[in-house]
């Protein structure tokens, strides 16, 4: 019997001997370094025990996800003018979720430098850069799961049929890559409302967490833009 879409897809989950064993050993390390920080001095008497572990688990469901899907996903073959559309479309994707996910923006001229080492693990090291023209917030944990994003967005770009230009076009008209962009506006938006933000803050990390999983999932998946003709 030959294999189905579906068996052929889960098969692409297991990223080889080397690989596998190096994400759970970087699972092992991320799970000692939130339990060294849970039971430090520093965070004695958390009020809200299961949104301290949500803030705990986020870093390591979003860094182990993206690296898993990476790692699962091999770009097609394709031409050099469509590897270059990739990449540009791709490292676009990258800073628009940056922008609105709060790792870049506009400078106030400052020149405060500074690493933040006191932040649960996956949070820090945080480095903080204020320039004339921009400003960086750098969490591991969202850099890592943003590029992983762009990644697949990049290979969706490549698998994408038609021209490049009509790959593009498909790109941003298919639910599984506009997604998390929705998702990270909306986070954004919401977030600047200090009533909603306190009425929400206890789904933030679960939600935000869930959104980045189901965009991983469907840009990994690729449900339709072959179908769609580009």
């Amino acid at each position: 019997m030959a294999e189905t879409a579906l068996a052929a897809r889960l098969r692409r989950l297991r990223p080889g001997r080397q690989a596998t064993l190096g994400l759970a050993a970087l699972v092992v390390a991320q799970a000692l370094l939130a339990l060294v920080y849970a039971t430090s001095p520093a965070v004695a008497g958390v009020a809200d025990p299961l949104t301290f572990a949500w803030v705990l688990l986020q870093p390591i469901v979003w860094i182990n996800a993206g690296l898993l899907a990476v790692l699962t996903t091999r770009p097609p073959p394709a031409s050099t003018r469509r590897r270059y559309v990739g990449l540009a479309v791709g490292a676009g994707y990258f800073l628009v979720l940056s922008y609105f996910g709060g790792l870049l923006g506009a400078g106030i001229g400052s020149g405060l430098v500074d690493v933040n080492w006191a932040l649960p693990p996956g949070y820090s090291p945080r480095l903080f850069y204020d320039g004339a023209l921009l400003r960086l917030a750098l969490e591991p944990y969202k850099v890592v799961g943003y590029a992983a994003l762009a990644y697949l967005v990049y290979v969706t770009v490549l698998d994408a049929a038609g021209s490049a230009l009509s790959g593009v076009v498909g790109l941003f008209s298919c639910v599984s890559c506009t997604w998390p962009i929705i998702g990270t506006v909306a986070a954004s938006v919401f977030g600047g409302s200090s009533a909603v933000a306190a009425a929400a803050m206890d789904q933030a990390y679960p939600l935000s967490s869930l959104v980045f999983l189901s965009a991983v999932a469907l840009l990994w998946w690729r449900p339709s833009l072959r179908s769609r003709g580009g």
